[in-house]
């Protein structure tokens, strides 16, 4: 299940987050709700209340400590720990178990949250925004904002398809995407990420225009030729997965031919778009319907 890290602020406290797009659900760090709740200035006093509570809630059967799990999060120390999580639900039963003056501001802030994602979801082109705002306060081009945008569409319209087919383990969607991008650029993801000298960077973030493009096409053969052919087993979808990359192939080396250079490029989106910005005077601007 894809998933993004990210802080929520709660009255200047820091709360982790953790999107998780399959599911299309927040998950928080219950540690961090509990240290507010409990006005504690020390994070470790916050985890041993939570663990008190934890097998006390275990004892009487409470479901939200039941079902809870575990998702690796950055710690202020710089690396990812295991850390207990909780959806919205889950979260405000645990609220509801801890005496404190900030029980009722925090539900309010964590429905607020909640309310903003359901609009979303009612609306999708304000996620659709917020995904062009973000990249334009990071210095991304809109021409490369364009089209980031067209392959996080056609991405999704990938996934669904292999949702379609069968295809619901993280693990199988990570194989699948291997299978893919290796057609098409000669590289895994994790190969390819490794030639652009990421680490934890997103790989699609760091593309160029071109690179972009080429990947989207290899998404899209993939689609439509899932769709045609339904299949019904791992096996069949990685098989297909690979002729959609071939497709891509084909144009990339086509292209190279004409001229004379890899496509396949080390550099980053930001340093290539540093490049020919420069050069440009005009730069297509995003509009409705794109």
């Amino acid at each position: 299940m894809p998933n993004e890290s990210i802080i929520k602020v709660f009255e200047g406290k820091n709360v982790r987050v953790v999107w998780n797009e399959e599911e299309e659900k927040y998950y928080f760090s219950i540690v961090d709700v509990v240290q507010i709740l409990t006005a504690s200035t020390d994070y470790q006093t916050a985890r041993k209340y939570w663990k008190v509570l934890k097998g006390r809630l275990k004892k009487e059967g409470n479901e939200s400590v039941t079902n809870c799990y575990q998702l690796k999060l950055l710690s202020s120390d710089g690396k990812k720990y295991k850390t207990d999580v909780a959806d919205l639900e889950q979260l405000f039963r645990i609220i509801q178990s801890v005496p404190s003056k900030k029980a009722e501001p925090i539900k309010q802030w964590l429905a607020e949250i909640g309310a903003q994602r359901i609009d979303q979801m009612i609306d999708p082109e304000q996620t659709f925004q917020m995904a062009v705002e973000d990249y334009r306060r990071q210095g991304y081009s809109e021409r490369w904002i364009n089209e980031r945008m067209k392959s996080i569409q056609m991405r999704k319209e990938l996934t669904d398809e292999w949702k379609r087919s069968g295809i619901t383990e993280q693990r199988d969607f990570a194989i699948l995407t291997n299978v893919l991008t290796k057609a098409w650029s000669g590289f895994t993801t994790g190969e390819y990420k490794k030639y652009k000298g990421l680490t934890k960077e997103n790989l699609r973030d760091n593309m160029t225009n071109i690179e972009l493009a080429l990947n989207t096409l290899a998404e899209v053969a993939t689609t439509e030729y899932s769709r045609q052919s339904n299949p019904q087993t791992m096996a069949e979808s990685s098989r297909i997965a690979k002729e959609g990359g071939e497709v891509a192939k084909e144009a990339r080396e086509t292209m190279e031919r004409r001229l004379g250079r890899s496509l396949v490029s080390p550099e980053r989106a930001s340093d290539y778009i540093k490049s020919i910005e420069a050069s440009d005077d005009e730069n297509p601007k995003l509009t409705d319907g794109e």
